[in-house]
């Protein structure tokens, strides 16, 4: 009877144990694999994305002088920037004052004082004119100091310029070396620093035309305040002999019939 026992158990756990592993179901979640199915897809194009931008990145990194060599755009024998010659006196015998401001700048003006003529003391003279002399004279006088304030000033700005010029062609040759290097260790941000460089030093050339434009304009002024205090002489003049003529023209007929009636010759 013990021995029946054994084998029946035996059946008996195998029995259930089949049972429940037929018990096992398979559960499909439309939602979780639309939702899976959508993330793999996202990732794709993601990575498509990503390979299309390194690609893009690369081809802009590269170098132009891998394909051409950048040093045929040097410009050879670039005009340099040269002073007046003064400091031999036998160039320049009179006027060294003013070349060396013409060189390096004069803010005071006294360089072009030792060049100008010398103006003498206008007051005394000021007081025992007439008033219509006075007010002529006054005006010719502004005009030649409006005069003095231009050329002083154009000259220091031309001077500082030329001084310049060499420190900013110095500075133009050397952002030249360094973009025509053919190097490919230079970075993204090297490339940047060099644009920034030229556009400063493409600012200041601008602002040197502009101050060169300015003290043109000043000089054009001045010329033309000159042609026209000489018209408006000319017009006065024309004036006053439409308003007075006829009788500045009898005293003149006058006087010229006295001197003939009272003449007798010596």
């Amino acid at each position: 009877m013990n021995r029946l026992r054994v084998p029946l158990l035996a059946v008996l756990v195998a029995a259930c144990t089949a049972d429940s592993v037929q018990a096992q179901w398979t559960i499909y979640d439309p939602s979780n694999v639309a939702r899976n199915t959508f993330t793999a897809l996202t990732k794709a194009q993601t990575l498509v994305v990503q390979n299309e931008q390194y690609s893009k990145l690369r081809r802009m990194a590269q170098r132009l002088s891998l394909f051409t060599s950048l040093a045929k755009y040097v410009l050879d024998d670039v005009p340099a920037w040269r002073i007046h010659d003064f400091a031999d006196p036998n160039s320049v015998l009179f006027a060294r004052d003013y070349h060396a401001a013409l060189n390096y700048g004069d803010r005071p003006g006294a360089g072009f004082q030792s060049v100008a003529r010398a103006r003498l003391a206008a007051a005394a003279a000021l007081g025992r004119m007439a008033p219509a002399a006075r007010d002529a004279t006054l005006r010719a006088l502004a005009t030649l100091d409006a005069a003095d304030s231009s050329i002083i000033a154009a000259t220091h700005q031309t001077g500082a310029l030329r001084f310049n010029g060499r420190r900013e062609l110095a500075a133009v040759a050397a952002l030249e070396r360094h973009v025509v290097d053919e190097s490919n260790e230079q970075s993204a941000t090297a490339v940047l620093d060099k644009i920034s460089g030229a556009e400063m030093i493409g600012a200041r050339q601008k602002q040197a035309r502009a101050q060169f434009v300015a003290a043109l304009l000043e000089q054009l002024l001045i010329d033309n305040k000159r042609a026209r205090d000489t018209e408006a002489v000319a017009m006065n003049m024309l004036l006053g002999r439409l308003r007075d003529g006829r009788v500045q023209d009898a005293r003149l007929l006058a006087g010229a019939g006295d001197d003939l009636r009272t003449w007798r010759q010596p």
